[in-house]
């Protein structure tokens, strides 16, 4: 007997396979029915950027070309906004304010399937206002167009499958984003069951997507880029979407949102967490403002935030298939990326860290960085970041490069530049391609933007073959082997 072992080499440079198989062992006369799963790995490039906007509300004159850039190749866009209204006792406790957030969305939907060429901008400038219209009751209805979008994407049960066999079938579902969902200063899943779906897609409320006669046709196509999902927490917004090719391969569409602002619970400080599955890789994003200071010991409040939010994180199950495993904590999932302003400060006095900043010494003010500590040895210990080659991106002057120090004369009221806006990630198969500042003034912090390489799990395109009656011999134990 001669055995010899075979390797094949991967003719594509971006797509690397594996298999799953399971054969169906007869060694008695009897089989069973088995299946055979195969998958390869492919890179999709995912854009993810944070911003604390400082309760400031954009106008539509706004521009967000040079953050969210045209020609950047991106699958996905995950963008999370810290206090994107004020954080007062009125919007904390009382009514929350959904109208900034809803100009940000059309300012995102601007930006990302603006046109290619410049000859078609003044058309795209009135694609835009005609598109969201600020008049509506519910203007973050404006951004959500076209085909409603199903939470699911496994295979329904039979029997569901007959009973609704009439209406067309979505592919996955947007998450609600109005305002009777986006108020939670509390932890949990606020994702709607698949029965709300059903009754809501019944009698056309607000998850039910209609094709709206602003947006014609033709302008449905041309669009790139549609929102996935969409969720605000008092000043926490995070959004996401996806290029219209990968739409139906997202699903599982879920968040968890957790307080924790004053008492321990409110909502002015927190993370909104957004689980998905892109084809078979479970992704998580999550967007956080955390515990705000520069005094010592203030570094331990955002560390029991992190804690906090780690643990109290939980999304609902919402599958139809019995045997598929959704993931229920943020580190349950395959892939994830953590953004927004953590607040973590440097551990220096401001007139040495002025010093380090305009010899561009990024390296010794890093040294200092909590972050960097809590990385290494504390509660971020096993998260990841890219290395920082930009300036601190807190605090500013409004509309200025210099920062608010050089103005206060006030000590208690002087604040420390500091890398407050961050991106980390956690898990295998992530690799950051860039890490930047943008530069916009718009607010006292600077936007920060980073791109991701992240390897998913595809299924292959004959990714299940049932094998009812397999007979497996002795010598086929033996892969690549010649009697």
């Amino acid at each position: 007997m001669e055995c010899s072992i075979n390797s094949t080499g991967n003719p594509f440079p971006c797509v690397f396979r594996k298999s799953r198989k399971s054969r169906n062992l007869n060694l008695g006369g009897f089989s069973l029915p088995t299946a055979t799963t195969s998958t390869h790995t492919e890179a999709f490039r995912i854009f993810a950027a944070t911003w604390n906007v400082a309760g400031q509300t954009p106008d539509m004159e706004l521009n967000l070309n040079d953050l969210l850039p045209s020609d950047d190749n991106s699958d996905i866009y995950v963008l999370g906004f810290q206090e994107v209204v004020p954080l007062n006792a009125g919007n904390v406790l009382v009514i929350e304010d959904n109208a900034p957030a809803a100009r940000w969305l059309a300012l995102i939907n601007q930006a990302l399937n603006r046109p290619p060429s410049p000859s078609d901008a003044s058309a795209a400038t009135s694609q835009a206002s005609e598109s969201f219209s600020f008049s509506h009751k519910s203007p973050l209805r404006e951004v959500r167009r076209g085909r409603r979008l199903k939470s699911c994407t496994c295979p329904a049960p039979a029997a569901k499958t007959e009973r609704r066999r009439r209406k067309p079938p979505p592919s996955c579902l947007m998450m609600s984003c109005s305002s009777n969902n986006i108020r939670h200063a509390v932890d949990g899943d606020t994702t709607t069951s698949d029965s709300d779906d059903e009754e809501e897609e019944k009698n056309g409320s607000r998850l039910a997507w209609a094709d709206d006669n602003a947006a014609t046709a033709a302008s449905r196509q041309r669009r790139r880029w549609w929102l996935v999902a969409c969720k605000q927490m008092v000043g926490l917004f995070v959004t996401v979407w996806a290029r219209r090719e990968l739409l139906p391969h997202i699903g599982h569409v879920r968040f968890s949102c957790v307080g924790r602002g004053a008492m321990g619970y409110l909502a002015n400080k927190g993370c909104i967490s957004v689980s998905m599955t892109v084809h078979e890789t479970r992704v998580c994003l999550v967007c956080s403002h955390l515990a705000s200071g520069e005094k010592e010991g203030d570094e331990l409040r955002r560390n029991s935030d992190v804690m906090e939010i780690i643990k109290n994180t939980r999304f609902r199950r919402l599958c139809k298939s019995s045997g598929r495993r959704t993931p229920a904590t943020i580190l349950d999932h395959d892939r994830v990326i953590w953004l927004g302003d953590l607040n973590y400060r440097i551990a220096l006095g401001y007139s040495e860290t002025k010093k380090l900043v305009e010899a561009n010494d990024w390296d010794a003010l890093f040294d200092k960085d909590q972050l960097r500590i809590e990385r290494e040895s504390g509660v971020f210990r096993g998260w990841n970041e890219g290395k920082i080659l930009f300036p601190p991106t807190y605090k500013y002057s409004c509309n200025s490069d210099i920062y608010a120090g050089e103005f206060d004369t006030s000590k208690k009221k002087r604040r420390t530049p500091a890398w407050c806006d961050r991106i980390l990630w956690y898990g295998e198969g992530i690799e950051q391609v860039s890490y930047i500042r943008g530069e916009s003034k718009f607010s006292d912090h600077r936007p920060v933007c980073a791109v991701f390489n992240v390897e998913v799990s595809v299924l292959d395109d004959n990714r299940i073959v049932k094998a009812a009656n397999m007979k497996v011999g002795a010598e086929e134990l033996l892969p690549g082997c010649t009697m």
